[in-house]
């Protein structure tokens, strides 16, 4: 391994704490992240993607992703099938060595894996891991009717550390893969790309970065000086331009730039479908910025880089979200991307309150409740807010924008993403373990009632992260074993209870800051934490009678058998 790449490396396991477990396997976990950052700009975990260990067809990993969002577990695939309408799907597979050439025989063998994985009678005997990922691989299956945009979409990436020169055998042997992928009729597009030290030092430098953007924004006047608004332009772009703020290299869609947008797509709906006819008519599509209200997108930065070019930097679209997606969906439909004209308002500012007023204004056509428009921007900001205020060991992040601290010297583990939170929150304060995957979108829909309530106390929310923080620290130094993964949010509610009897305090008392005060004490404790997630996990075994199947855990019987168990303890 060259001294670049090998930094690099190093650099990702101190990130993410990988350093108890051998380099091969962190190696897994590094490629597995870089290759799916590729396609995804939220914040994920590798952990949930290696499944390399035997039985795994030369596959080091496997990454699913639904309509632009990573999915690791099957009910998921039914959560964004109701919320968008569609399935889009993409496989990633990743197998990667440390090795410093490309073995022919080795590709051939991952190959070969893959086209096994998607067989409804595989020839290989697949791990555990591997299973679960055919599990959702079938859910996915089953609903093919929701394939609107076509097949799933199939990448391969064999990873090493060396050099790539093309070499005929080794390509020959790329190709015959494809080809094979391609003979199953299952997917609309197959790639298979052999990535070397070079390529890997290019996917980490990008995967640190937050989305930046250069376009051309030729039509546009300068909005005069605004107070905390460091530069504001109003004028129209270009679809070809405009669709390179809302799509990636690939042309697949940044969904993690609507984050901040308050409606997500609404599939084709009335106002959807008008807007794509409009689109699809060379008179009409002429008229597109006198009949569409145009787009808002704020950034942090906005750099110009000539009289009509700007760097656009780590921004949200924060209002237009149907009108990104729609045209999106027509682009290939529309005769010249140029001639159409998308209005546009860009402003940077780093004010949080500027920020959220300009959301709530240009999202007043459609009735938004009060307690959502809080729960999804200033509930967040305090939490932000909150978290580093504990310092040393016990200070998390809480990230409300994806990679928000990627690039700034924070470890990887210490950084809470919104779906950790609310799995987490769920688990230990609303007791409902077996709803953060079996019906992740039913907790969701709690945002702004039950959770991220205004007048709820921030330390529950502080616990709930710690506590997964520190059980995931014990998974990685197999202090816990891993066959409890599938039960962790089980474990994350036992240890609640275990560590104190007493029921749960109204989350907007004084009280419950007293009793988070508890529990952080013996989390802060390594040794005592340690002892009681141990017994935690005991008490799910015994509930689970020694079969801790998916089927079995990821239901409300479960969760009550776990709770009768500890109602057992002494």
């Amino acid at each position: 391994m060259d001294r670049i790449t090998k930094r690099l490396f190093e650099e990702y396991i101190a990130d993410n704490s990988l350093g108890s477990i051998p380099e091969d396997e962190a190696f897994e976990h590094f490629a597995a992240f870089l290759a799916t950052s590729q396609h995804v700009q939220e914040s994920f975990t590798s952990e949930d993607f290696v499944v390399g260990s035997g039985g795994d067809g030369g596959i080091d990993s496997i990454s699913v992703i639904v309509n632009g969002a990573v999915v690791t577990e099957p009910e998921e695939v039914d959560d964004y099938e109701q919320l968008n309408g569609y399935l889009d799907v993409k496989f990633v597979f990743v197998q990667a060595t440390r090795a410093s050439h490309f073995d022919a025989s080795k590709i051939g063998d991952f190959a070969y894996g893959v086209c096994d994985f998607f067989e409804d009678r595989p020839g290989i005997a697949w791990n555990e891991r591997v299973q679960h990922y055919s599990l959702i691989w079938k859910e996915i299956l089953k609903r093919s009717r929701a394939f609107r945009k076509g097949n799933p979409q199939c990448c391969l990436y064999f990873v090493t550390t060396g050099e790539w020169r093309n070499d005929p055998t080794l390509a020959s042997r790329v190709e015959a893969g494809k080809a094979d992928l391609s003979r199953t009729m299952l997917f609309r597009n197959v790639s298979f790309e052999c990535i070397d030290a070079r390529g890997v030092q290019e996917w980490y430098r990008a995967s640190q970065n937050a989305v930046s953007v250069e376009i051309v924004f030729e039509n546009h006047a300068f909005i005069p000086d605004i107070p905390g608004v460091e530069q504001a332009y109003v004028g129209v772009l270009p679809a070809f331009e405009f669709l390179k703020l809302v799509s990636n290299e690939a042309g697949e869609m940044r969904s993690s730039v609507f984050y901040d947008n308050v409606r997500h797509w609404q599939e084709w709906n009335h106002v959807n479908k008008q807007i794509q006819r409009t689109l699809q008519s060379s008179e009409e599509s002429i008229r597109f910025p006198l009949l569409n209200n145009g787009v808002t997108i704020v950034a942090r930065r906005i750099q110009p880089t000539g009289r009509v070019k700007f760097q656009v930097e780590d921004f949200q679209v924060v209002n237009g979200c149907q009108t990104s997606y729609v045209l999106h969906e027509c682009r290939h439909e529309v005769g010249d991307l140029d001639r159409v004209m998308i209005p546009v308002r860009l402003i940077a500012t780093t004010d949080e309150s500027i920020r959220n007023a300009i959301i709530r204004a240009t999202n007043l056509q459609t009735e938004i409740k009060e307690e959502q428009f809080f729960a999804l921007t200033e509930f967040p900001k305090r939490l932000e807010q909150f978290f580093p205020t504990f310092g040393n060991h016990k200070r998390l992040y809480y990230e409300r924008r994806d990679r928000q601290y990627h690039g700034e010297g924070v470890e990887k583990v210490r950084v809470i993403t919104l779906p950790i939170l609310v799995r987490a929150f769920a688990s230990v304060f609303m007791e409902i373990p077996h709803s953060t995957t079996r019906s992740y979108k039913s907790v969701l829909q709690k945002i702004g009632t039950a959770i991220f309530r205004n007048d709820h106390k921030l330390d529950p929310y502080y616990v709930a992260a710690y506590m997964f923080f520190r059980m995931e620290s014990f998974f990685r130094r197999q202090h816990l074993d891993k066959k409890f993964r599938p039960a962790r949010y089980h474990i994350l509610l036992a240890f609640k209870k275990l560590a104190i009897a007493e029921r749960t305090p109204d989350l907007s008392s004084g009280q419950v800051e007293r009793y988070c005060g508890k529990l952080m004490e013996l989390l802060w404790d390594e040794g005592k934490s340690r002892s009681l997630f141990e017994e935690a996990a005991k008490v799910v075994e015994l509930a689970a009678k020694g079969d801790l199947g998916r089927d079995r855990i990821r239901t409300e019987r479960f969760t009550t058998e776990v709770l009768q168990e500890l109602s057992r303890r002494p």
